[in-house]
């Protein structure tokens, strides 16, 4: 029963994250920490996340901007890797309040950077991906921070869901190697997060068709509400840790 009620969800945020770009993990954390709590799920996210990513690039294959793409992972990656090493590091009470608290203040963020319009070049995602690499290998997930930067860049539609996407896999990859270097990805967790993984793949192949008619402010709002629920479970979560 745990497996399908984490492919049920993996299936919807998959689907869902496959329209926005992002939500996937926010969505789907709370579902892997209530399962298997915080310390193994971060890995089976990980995991499941480099799936996701992966299957929104080969939906849109062609229109991934590699340059930007390059610049963005050129750091992160490393960064990436340093983040995951230091959560190795934290106990699980405080994985729960650092994810809370991340997804909770970053719809404020959000909407602070989508008031001042932005614009990015190369070396901006070259800056931007080492500090949002670095949080990615503390946190789950740091969509709702790589999202407006690629936008700033220029990229709607298909390219920017498929080079966001290219960008993310790498870092979760470093991550991924980074657990398994250390221990936290055992077979097992492994197991888990191809399961979860492969249910966030087929939504990113639902959600194409919708892509092209779905409005944008309903998006904002719903990943708004995910954000907030998702960062207040995990708060919830932190108090019930001893």
């Amino acid at each position: 029963m745990a497996f399908l009620f984490v492919l049920i969800v993996g299936l919807i945020a998959g689907t869902i994250s496959g329209i926005v770009g992002t939500g996937s993990s926010i969505m789907l954390m709370p579902v892997l920490v209530y399962e298997y709590g915080p310390k193994e799920a971060v890995p089976i996210m990980a995991v499941a996340a480099v799936m996701a990513n992966l299957s929104r690039i080969l939906a849109w294959w062609r229109e991934v901007d590699w340059k930007a793409c390059a610049a963005y992972s050129i750091t992160g990656i490393p960064a990436a890797a340093l983040g995951a090493r230091t959560l190795l590091a934290l106990p699980s009470r405080a994985v729960d309040l650092a994810i809370g608290i991340f997804l909770i203040a970053m719809v404020p963020a959000r909407h602070w950077l989508a008031r001042h319009n932005l614009k990015a070049n190369l070396w901006h995602l070259a800056i931007g991906g080492a500090a949002i690499g670095y949080l990615t290998g503390i946190v789950v997930s740091t969509g709702p921070l790589s999202v407006p930067l690629f936008l700033f860049y220029g990229l709607t539609k298909g390219a920017f869901l498929a080079t966001e996407a290219a960008s993310s896999l790498g870092l979760y990859l470093s991550k991924s190697v980074t657990f398994e270097r250390f221990g936290a990805l055992t077979g097992d967790v492994a197991i888990k997060g191809l399961i979860a993984g492969s249910s966030l793949m087929f939504g990113a192949f639902i959600a194409k068709r919708f892509v092209l008619h779905m409005k944008p402010d309903v998006f904002r709002l719903v990943m708004d509400a995910i954000m907030v629920a998702a960062g207040l479970s995990m708060l919830w979560n932190a108090t019930q840790s001893p």
